[in-house]
């Protein structure tokens, strides 16, 4: 994980130190899951989560951003409005981080360099690989460790307004869903083929996670020459 995570800071590096204007910063707010276990909320954060984001922008209506998000994941049935998972009363959690590079629009222009006050909504999408621990539920229901780790990619869709709040910090409040290509994340699909067996829920349909929070931001670099691009 630590090479992962070194790879991902020489990559932002490397193209920062070309960029015309860039911002860094940390992302601050809360998680939950959407999936066979726990709460069927689609906006119900249960669980911190924090992290760095990065921006390169490219014009005053786009920009490159990636980001490493830490978090644990959690769900559980008690916590449900449906009265059979509260009845089967699983409950689960996982450690996980999540890398995401991708582009931003915004709705509005929001020129860096001009002082004045400017708030915009955004939308954010791209890739996103999400590492988390593996777990399954036994014959007894039991939440049980594989000893084992996987990464869950996924398709971010991110919606969020922000605004200068000074003439280098910008705040942001966003909520950004992830669609993913793995049934795992809750346990409901063990990692193993040795275990299908025990596989419960709609395994037709993939988890979902959802990130909500405050993103504080730093600008600088040199006043842009947008191009075409």
């Amino acid at each position: 994980m630590r090479h992962v995570i070194l790879v991902f800071t020489v990559f932002m590096v490397s193209h920062i130190s070309h960029s015309q204007i860039y911002e860094v910063g940390v992302f601050g707010g809360g998680s939950n899951v959407i999936g066979d276990v726990g709460s069927t909320q689609y906006i119900n954060p249960n669980s911190l989560a924090f992290g760095a984001i990065a921006k390169w922008n490219r014009s005053p209506r786009h920009s490159f951003r990636a980001s490493v998000i830490f978090s644990k994941l959690q769900g559980k049935d008690s916590k449900s409005g449906d009265p059979r998972r509260q009845q089967r009363n699983y409950d689960f959690e996982t450690q996980s981080v999540e890398i995401s590079g991708g582009m931003e629009f915004t709705f509005l222009d929001f020129d860096l360099h001009d002082s004045a006050l400017k708030v915009t909504p955004y939308l954010y999408t791209g890739i996103t690989a999400l590492h988390h621990d593996n777990y399954f539920f036994d014959a007894n229901g039991i939440y049980t460790s594989e000893n084992t780790s996987s990464w869950a990619w996924g398709i971010p869709m991110v919606v969020g307004v922000k605004a200068n709040i000074t003439t280098h910090f910008i705040l942001a409040l966003e909520v950004g869903f992830r669609y993913t290509f793995s049934d795992e994340i809750d346990g409901s699909v063990p990692d193993s083929p040795e275990r299908s067996n025990l596989s419960f829920g709609n395994t037709n349909s993939n988890d979902w996670y959802n990130l909500t929070g405050l993103t504080l931001t730093y600008t600088f670099g040199r006043r842009p020459c947008y191009c075409n691009f």
